[in-house]
């Protein structure tokens, strides 16, 4: 191929491309634009729309664009217009297509609802010096259009049902049924009036919220956040009256009051909204925005989230400590004293013996003290401890990582009920505040070595360390089953052959989880009496190197538990007998 003929390929495929380019980002956008520009009456795009004025014999609707892309109602009252609603009636406007012509001549736009119009809109549009007006009336007999003019244009034509429907839409649906707009993230204090009774709070650095007036106390977040994010998505169910003759009928006359401050320093604001009283038929509650005549009513949840005391408003958390920091626990209750320790990632007891501990039972202990919430404040003073906890049943030590000293939870008994509920007095030596909490804070914290320390059974495996599992009874010849891969099993004795490999998984399973229910004998003495000295059933569990993870013996059922102990060891347990249903059928079970 000589060099010409490789330039003229090159200069077509360049060309090629180059029409390629135009056509896609020239011509078949403005191709696309006139096809739907086709059938419009009039050529415009509602972005360019500034102004809409929907006169009708009821009122008359105007709205006009605002900064920021929303929009202004100036009539039937000067307020916030609904950006969604006037955009959506917008665009249906300004690209409403004709149908057809009716009649070029009418000699009675009566009959076309037309004289008068059911609305006459105007539109505003940008680099126009004439306003747009088209004229709406009544329903042709299908229903699907709407008889309309163009401005002072004699025809009569059908438009789109749609049109007809959105210029007679109510006044309401126009206005912004924001109840009070603001920046959620912005808001650094709130000032409450509840019958006089005022409340302040301040948001710190860290964005956590104290009361300021009338004291100083820790602020309950969640209270705040969940009122603040209802309130700032709180929308009017109903615009009531906008010029009330009295305000009494709505509570509105002494209501209570919201402030909102916004920003800091110089740049601070604030925004407020009046609270009245609540109707219960249509779930809501009446407010106002100060310096607008106009009643709404709100959904009365927002009222019911409204902070009305300090006590709701109080941080309820009767201990506050890290979690993930905590090493050390002492507990002294009258069930006796136990102290534990972090030892790793897990927890050990340390007193009245070293034993390892069931780290959920911990957990749960922790959590429990974590989640301790008042339902009311006695004193709020260190000086206010002793007064209501001379006699403590319950004290709980927490040692921090890197504290010096513990954070010490003293609990006694209570005469009060709070929520139809017995209570406890609860507070923090030397510190306070003193709090009242549900009594079966007592219980819950009352722990002892036997309900913290672990009861498994069986050494720590995983069911993947198992290679071979052994069940003997006390007549018969033992049944051994040894993994051959993955998750399958296989029998080797008596005689090979297959074995249920799933009931093989789920006897492991039984045996990781099978954990006692109490001590029978610690020294092991008189087996008889437990039938371990000849047992019923032994399980043995192997490693790929033959070592053993531990041997089950299962002796006699008493009822509802059952005896059992690991082999080499002298301790007794005693396991709920329906525990062991799975272990006990393991040698009729497994084999295939």
């Amino acid at each position: 191929m000589s060099w010409k003929t490789l330039v003229a390929l090159a200069l077509l495929v360049a060309a090629l491309g180059g029409f390629f380019v135009y056509d896609t980002y020239w011509l078949t956008p403005a191709r696309d634009k006139a096809e739907s520009a086709k059938g419009r009456i009039w050529a415009l795009e509602p972005k360019d729309v500034e102004a809409v004025t929907i006169k009708r014999s009821s009122d008359t609707i105007r709205l006009k664009r605002a900064e920021g892309g929303g929009w202004e109602m100036l009539a039937p009252v000067r307020t916030r217009g609904d950006r969604a609603t006037a955009d959506d009636v917008v665009t249906s406007l300004a690209t409403a297509r004709m149908d057809r012509e009716i009649d070029s001549k009418p000699t009675k736009l009566a009959d076309f609802g037309l004289d008068p119009a059911a609305a006459e809109v105007t539109l505003e549009v940008k680099g126009r010096k004439e306003p747009l007006v088209l004229s709406v009336g009544s329903k042709s007999p299908t229903g699907a259009w709407v008889y309309a003019r163009e401005g002072g244009k004699p025809a009569v034509m059908t438009i789109s049902e749609g049109v007809g429907r959105d210029t007679g839409r109510p006044a309401a649906d126009f206005r912004d049924k924001t109840v009070i707009a603001f920046d959620r993230k912005n808001v650094s204090a709130l000032d409450l009036d509840v019958s006089g009774d005022r409340i302040s709070l301040a948001a710190d650095d860290q964005g956590k919220w104290r009361i300021t007036k009338p004291g100083a106390f820790p602020a309950d977040g969640d209270v705040v956040s969940d009122f603040l994010d209802k309130l700032g998505s709180a929308k009017v169910k109903e615009f009531v009256s906008e010029a009330p003759t009295s305000l009494a009928p709505y509570g509105l006359d002494r209501p209570s009051r919201l402030t909102l401050w916004l920003g800091k320093d110089k740049d601070r604001s604030s925004k407020e909204l009046l609270f009245g009283k609540g109707d219960p038929d249509k779930k809501g509650v009446f407010v106002m925005r100060p310096g607008e005549p106009g009643v709404m009513l709100a959904p009365e949840d927002l009222w019911t989230a409204f902070p009305k005391t300090v006590a709701m408003l109080r941080d309820k958390t009767v201990v506050s400590y890290a979690y993930d920091k905590a090493n050390r626990v002492e507990l002294d209750s009258p069930r006796g004293q136990v102290v534990i320790e972090r030892d790793g990632t897990g927890w050990k007891i340390t007193s009245p013996e070293a034993v390892k501990a069931d780290s959920g039972a911990v957990n749960g202990l922790l959590w429990s003290i974590r989640d301790l919430r008042a339902s009311g404040f006695l004193g709020d003073t260190a000086a206010d401890v002793p007064r209501f906890l001379g006699k403590p049943e319950v004290t709980v030590k927490i040692w921090e990582e890197g504290a010096k000293e513990p954070k010490t939870l003293l609990l006694q008994p209570s005469r009060e009920v709070r929520g139809g509920k017995p209570a406890a007095v609860a507070a923090l030596a030397g510190q306070g505040p003193v709090a009242l909490v549900d009594a079966k804070a007592l219980q819950d914290l009352s722990k002892t070595e036997a309900d913290l320390r672990d009861k498994s059974l069986m050494p720590a495996f995983e069911l993947g360390d198992v290679k071979r599992a052994r069940v003997a009874g006390a007549a018969g010849k033992p049944l051994v089953v040894e993994r051959s891969g993955e998750s399958d099993w296989k029998v080797v004795e008596p005689s090979k052959g297959s074995a249920k490999s799933a009931k093989v998984s789920d006897l492991l399973l039984s045996l990781k989880s099978l954990r006692w229910k109490e001590i029978a004998s610690a020294t092991g003495d008189d087996a008889a009496r437990y039938g371990l000295d000849h047992p019923e059933l032994e399980l043995s569990l192997y490693k790929a190197d033959g070592a053993e993870l531990g041997t089950l013996q299962i002796g006699k059922q008493d009822g509802a538990v059952t005896y059992v102990r690991l082999k080499g060891r002298p301790t007794i347990y005693a396991v709920e007998t329906a525990l062991l249903g799975g272990v006990k059928s393991a040698g009729t079970a497994i084999p295939g």
